[in-house]
């Protein structure tokens, strides 16, 4: 497929820069967009954020042929050293290692429940915390905030720095935190402003007892979707959403994060049986994501336990170790222990490959903020890609695909039974829902949202010619 070519800006190639808060090393959106941009013929920087400690400093690299720029980090520890000593003794950690001392003193007691699902019978509940622990908590919470605030703005002005030195023709905004620096960039210019809402940022999962910060983004969105001249986002009713909103006269256009089109891969080369040791004649329930709250990995290994001995629930993707031993700790309470496997991370692109050997994808955002209600998780389309029968929650935007083409079942997110039900009902018969996964995967392709996504661009662009 040849992809449609950008129009030339006097005489030379669109200069495109997108801005994201994050390494951009594994952004799979960020990185295909870039390069389907690149292909049409814009000249395209990603201006990311360094991540020392994850092995990603500042500086120019080249991931998947792409330039990336990563603009310095605020990095505390190096920057406020007695700061930083300071905020971990009130956090209950060491001031020089920052690990956490073995015997907690009270700060945080209380923070996890003994009470609910997976609790052990005459457990007892935590005493409550004193005063002081209670303050330690709040000056640790408080300080970790200011930090991240300053951790963004500090971003923000690399960004501009380095985005006004560029001169971008356009600047592509990935999330409502980097409409700031888009802005800045552009003032004064007749630089275009392209908005790509990866969720719907102002109800996307954050805690609840905050109101400055919800109240500030709302009037950074709200500015920058108006001077924006193209907005894109990730699934129809967050579309719907944006332009109810913001009363915008033309709905956002819809580019869905779906992998690359290629051949459907053959199941006997999957790879989750060979990652956990599980033999041939073993069913497989896989989960792809980040092992994490949220994903109804709860529900998921509760179902389980509905479930025959030879079925296996396994989740292929980075986890978080409090919350990972939790969740085992949740499935031996229930008697599955020796059913759920976690098979590690594979790079992006070698997913589909890696889920092929399974006999069914679970897709299970919860949806405890409208952003999960109305999103289109990329594990749906990865899943679909691997040729997947597909169990979904029954969410409006993610059970429109799974109806509209077939390819599985759909179930009540609060209904663990109904789930396993569900998950009964396609292994008794794969087949037919296997090839309609196959044949929607030939549909739907990142190519296809590449055409939308160019052509917003080429709109954009003839207004600068």
């Amino acid at each position: 497929m040849t992809e449609p070519q950008l129009p030339r800006i006097r005489g030379r190639a669109p200069r495109v820069l997108s801005l994201v808060y994050n390494d951009a090393s594994n952004d799979s959106r960020v990185l295909k967009t870039a390069a389907s941009l690149q292909q049409a013929g814009a000249q395209v920087q990603i201006l990311g954020s360094a991540r020392d400690l994850a092995g990603h400093p500042a500086g120019v690299v080249q991931v998947r042929g792409l330039r990336v720029r990563r603009v310095p980090d605020l990095i505390v520890p190096l920057v406020f050293p007695r700061l930083t000593r300071l905020w971990r003794r009130l956090a209950g950690k060491d001031p020089v290692t920052g690990q956490r001392a073995a015997a907690d003193d009270g700060a945080t007691a209380g923070a996890r429940s003994v009470t609910g699902p997976g609790a052990q019978v005459g457990e007892r509940a935590p005493a409550a915390p004193s005063a002081a622990a209670r303050a330690k908590v709040f000056a640790a919470d408080a300080w970790m905030r200011l930090y991240q605030t300053c951790r963004l703005g500090f971003w923000w002005k690399g960004a501009v720095g380095e985005g006004r030195r560029l001169r971008p023709d356009v600047v592509h905004a990935n999330d409502a935190n980097a409409l700031v620096p888009a802005l800045l960039i552009a003032a004064g210019r007749r630089t275009r402003i392209v908005y790509d809402s990866h969720e719907l940022w102002r109800r996307r999962n954050t805690r609840q007892d905050k109101w400055l910060a919800p109240a500030a983004e709302a009037v950074i969105e709200r500015i920058g979707i108006r001077r924006a001249g193209g907005v894109i986002t990730v699934s129809p009713s967050i579309a719907d959403w944006l332009q109810h909103t913001y009363r915008l006269t033309e709905k956002p256009s819809l580019v869905r994060n779906i992998p690359a089109a290629t051949v459907v891969p053959d199941p006997a080369r999957g790879r989750l049986r060979e990652l956990t040791g599980l033999r041939r004649e073993d069913k497989i329930i896989a989960y792809t994501g980040g092992v994490t709250t949220g994903r109804g990995l709860e529900e998921t290994v509760d179902a389980v336990a509905h479930l025959p001995r030879d079925v296996h629930l396994v989740l292929l993707g980075p986890t978080d170790a409090t919350y990972t031993a939790g969740l085992l700790h949740r499935a031996d309470a229930a008697g599955v222990g020796d059913r759920v496997h976690l098979a590690g991370v594979v790079p992006y692109p070698e997913v589909p490959q890696a889920l092929a050997d399974a006999d069914v994808a679970v897709v299970f955002v919860r949806p405890i903020c409208l952003s999960y209600t109305y999103s289109l998780p990329n594990k749906l389309f990865e899943s679909i890609h691997a040729g997947l029968p597909i169990v979904a929650a029954d969410l409006p935007d993610t059970a429109e695909i799974v109806r509209r083409y077939g390819i599985g079942e759909v179930f009540a997110p609060e209904r663990p039974d109904e789930l396993a039900a569900s998950i009964t009902h396609i292994l008794t018969g794969a087949q037919g829902y296997r090839a309609a996964s196959r044949r929607a995967a030939a549909e739907l392709t990142w190519e296809h949202e590449a055409g939308v996504l160019v052509d917003l661009y080429r709109r954009a662009l003839e207004e600068l010619r």
